[in-house]
């Protein structure tokens, strides 16, 4: 590969991390329901969600060339641009990981070559034209597209599942139905998802001059994203799979399975079209639209609502970090060492502060602390009745370990 520089092989680690981030931020996208219905074990929807966007990376290239060749004018573009764009990218997945917001890794990614590309050639190296079509048009669509679908869907779901009697076997069908749907959305992220740092390589090997304008993402590049964004998958976003799977409403297999399937359904049909769609707004509206489609069922609003202000706030954030970060690359090589420092270190403490309150596969689906340690606590700040009963009902409360109950004692 002639002209492949030391800034251009950290570009390309670089798109890759952002990549791994994206593998474990969007996991939720395809899996949350899934393992909180209890569909699938944890662990075993993480490894199938992995290989399935593996496999998902290869089947296009539609997104990749949306990125590549139309958000912003290659000419001109330094691949310290596109290193400025992932480290807005990559610290703003990380934040929102770290609170639990699925918000969209994709639109971290666009806003942060948005904010680059403005800090270092001006608004007019944007094409407006594809940022309004290809990427916020879909933003607002998509959710509501989805979610629309998913309470049509569970609405028909439960209907048929009244004529049928509601037997175990059919809740059973739903369980598998799910399965299959989950694995559709995982296919239907990596076609999606793996394609954007797809296209984010090319554009920095187009940058810098190892590949001619207007080039297909190379076999190297497709590979490469598709093994970052699977390994990242299966490392599993806990935080986030909790919030997508409890936190926004609860759900039954029914819901589940019409949810995936409406969400896998637009994602597919986007990427064909070259739309550089959200998968994250895409589920989350689904979701929200299949909880609200059962009778009796819920969308718990406050959760919903720190959702959309992270989704209104992911494109100008990443932006405003990456304009920064492009302003400090300027300095030249040191100024680029500077950044990639932060970056790595601002990783780093996003990192160890996580560790103070762990999720991971044993607790995922835990939304607030057992009833035994409730009722524990409640009974020890409880006054017993006045009153002959007052021995009896003391009898009721577990004494501590090596000590008699009161109606045991002598």
């Amino acid at each position: 590969m002639e002209n492949f520089s030391l800034i251009l092989a950290i570009v390309v680690i670089t798109a890759l991390a952002f990549d791994f981030t994206n593998g474990f931020h969007d996991t939720a996208n395809a899996m949350a329901t899934t393992i909180s219905t209890g569909a699938l074990k944890p662990k075993v929807a993480v490894a199938m969600s992995a290989v399935l966007n593996l496999v998902g990376a290869f089947l296009s290239v539609e997104v990749a060339n949306t990125i590549s060749k139309g958000l912003v004018d290659e000419t001109g573009i330094r691949p310290e641009v596109i290193f400025a764009a992932l480290v807005g990218a990559i610290l703003w997945n990380l934040l929102t990981w770290l609170v639990g917001l699925p918000s969209s890794s994709s639109h971290a990614l666009m806003g942060g070559l948005i904010g680059a590309t403005i800090a270092s050639a001006g608004v007019g190296a944007v094409h407006g034209d594809v940022l309004v079509t290809k990427v916020l048009i879909p933003a607002i669509a998509a959710p509501l597209v989805a979610g629309l679908a998913a309470l049509l869907a569970t609405k028909l779901m439960y209907s048929m599942g009244k004529k049928a009697g509601g037997s175990k076997s059919s809740e059973k069908g739903y369980r598998a139905g799910q399965i299959a749907s989950a694995g559709l959305v995982s296919l239907a992220h990596g076609t999606n998802d793996a394609q954007k740092t797809m296209g984010i390589i090319t554009l920095a090997l187009v940058a810098g001059g190892t590949l001619a304008p207007d080039s297909d993402p190379p076999m190297w590049v497709i590979l490469s994203a598709g093994v970052a964004i699977a390994l990242g998958t299966y490392l599993g976003g806990w935080r986030i799979i909790r919030t997508m799977g409890k936190g926004l409403t609860d759900l039954q297999p029914q819901q589940g399975f019409a949810a995936q399937t409406s969400a896998a359904t637009v994602i597919l049909a986007s990427s064909h079209l070259g739309f550089s769609l959200s998968t994250t707004h895409s589920v989350s509206g689904a979701v929200m639209g299949a909880g609200l489609g059962r009778k009796g069922g819920v969308v718990r609003w406050s959760t919903a609502t720190r959702m959309f202000v992270a989704w209104g706030l992911t494109l100008p954030a990443a932006a405003l970090v990456a304009a920064l970060a492009e302003w400090v690359t300027g300095f030249g090589s040191w100024g680029t060492a500077v950044v990639a420092v932060f970056l790595v270190g601002s990783s780093a403490a996003i990192w160890k502060v996580s560790r103070r309150e762990v999720v991971d596969h044993t607790n995922v689906n835990e939304t607030e602390e057992p009833a035994g340690v409730v009722t524990t606590a409640m009974a020890a700040v409880t006054p017993p009745p006045a009153g002959p009963a007052t021995e009896e009902f003391a009898a009721t409360i577990p004494a501590p370990s090596g000590e008699p109950t009161p109606s045991a004692r002598v």
